[in-house]
């Protein structure tokens, strides 16, 4: 990435591109985020639906509950691919959410208290793929921080493939992943936006600290200086934008 966006519509067009880049390269797992405040998953997701378009009917779409679900298809009547809930029925309900002739699977905003059931509904998909929208799986209250949610993390949430990832950390710093590139951290200096770290993986809280505390390069080349984006000091008139 060779800069920020310097709007929510210019990071979901990005990630429109990441995702069609790591489809290309065969991945079938996909997740993207966008990591703001007070974020609205509709409007977003509206955004991120020209992505399917060539897909028509055979792209299916969950959302975590009935009542979301209820809520898109009412507004998006129109719209040729069905759109469903999760559910937490028994796991032969769940089989018949999913119809051979469904090609590609987008989960909007699913939560950890939906991974028993995106997880199976995942296995019945199988290798087709699916894309999670601003995805919320790893609640420690919910999923747990032992054997169990690291078995958890090992045998699926470890199968998903980070295509877009964009999260201010703060008024002057950020994280992001736009694939097929790599983690990059970038800090604002002396009014300007600076890559000071490229990552193969996401970096830890502890090594994120590390990164921002040097605020240098972390790699052999140099800090690549962007123009100021305003993504973080506009996030509220974006915000306001989209939920009018």
């Amino acid at each position: 990435m060779s800069e920020l966006p310097n709007s929510l519509e210019d990071a979901i067009a990005q990630s429109r591109v990441a995702v069609q880049a790591a489809l290309a390269d065969g991945c079938t797992r996909i997740q993207v985020e966008f990591l703001f405040p007070e974020l609205k998953f509709m409007p977003v997701a509206e955004q991120f639906l020209p992505l399917f378009t060539e897909y028509d009917s055979r792209l299916k779409i969950f959302f975590a509950d009935a009542g979301a679900a209820a809520l898109a298809r009412r507004d998006w009547a129109d719209a040729p691919f069905q759109i469903l809930d999760i559910g937490t029925g028994r796991a032969a309900s769940l089989q018949t959410k999913i119809q051979p002739e469904d090609e590609i699977f987008l989960f909007i905003a699913p939560t950890s208290v939906e991974v028993p059931q995106l997880e199976k509904l995942c296995e019945v998909i199988g290798d087709r793929p699916l894309i999670l929208l601003n995805p919320r799986l790893e609640d420690a209250g919910t999923v747990g921080i032992g054997y169990t949610a690291r078995k958890i993390r090992d045998r699926f949430l470890s199968t998903i493939e980070s295509a877009y990832y964009l999260r201010p950390i703060d008024d002057e710093s950020a994280i992001c992943r736009c694939y097929p590139g790599q983690w990059e951290v970038w800090l604002e200096t002396k009014g300007e936006y600076q890559r000071i770290a490229e990552l193969p993986t996401k970096p830890s809280g502890d090594d994120l600290d590390l990164i921002l505390m040097k605020g240098q390069p972390q790699t052999t080349t140099d800090a690549t200086p962007a123009k100021k984006p305003n993504v973080f000091k506009s996030l509220q008139r974006f915000l306001k934008a989209l939920s009018s």
